[in-house]
């Protein structure tokens, strides 16, 4: 009795699991769009792949500086690869991808995030930085250490007299 209760029990589970499985298709429509790197600084160059895109296609955004060229994967059937690069102005935030592949188009929302780019190699000629009022907190910082180890020493100095 026990054992016909645990059959019908998981022969349940097993039709309930098997209705609400998506059924299999063939890949004739793109899906699975992978970008990478997922965080990226402006001007960088994102690498894009797709499964069921067969003969290639385009992926867009408003972040890239033109759509990019996917071209089928040698040895794997159903994927396709391509390079994009990303504008030296885009706004740092997340950017959607859409990818068009033999007239079918699919979107995945939020695909990448831009960041802000880096001010490197201007040194000195920088207009952003410190203030006086930095430099004069971080001098009054400096000073105050320097006072209170030379307060330190000192008293560890007369410590050793005693």
């Amino acid at each position: 009795m026990r054992n016909t209760r645990a059959l019908a029990v998981a022969g349940a589970a097993v039709a309930a699991l098997g209705l609400s499985a998506p059924a299999a298709v063939a890949w004739d429509t793109p899906s699975n769009i992978v970008a990478l790197p997922s965080v990226i600084a402006r001007g960088g160059q994102l690498t894009i792949t797709v499964d069921g895109c067969r003969h290639g296609g385009t992926a867009t955004s408003n972040a890239f500086t033109r759509p990019a060229r996917l071209s089928p994967i040698s040895g794997a059937k159903e994927t396709a690869r391509g390079t994009a690069t990303i504008r030296n102005n885009a706004r740092p935030g997340p950017y959607d991808i859409t990818v068009t592949c033999d007239g079918k188009s699919l979107t995945k929302p939020q695909a990448f995030t831009v960041i802000g780019g880096v001010r490197g190699g201007i040194g000195g000629s920088s207009t952003t930085g410190a203030t006086p009022t930095d430099m004069a907190i971080g001098g009054g910082l400096v000073t105050a250490a320097l006072v209170g180890g030379g307060v330190f020493w000192m008293r560890r100095r007369a410590e050793r007299r005693v």
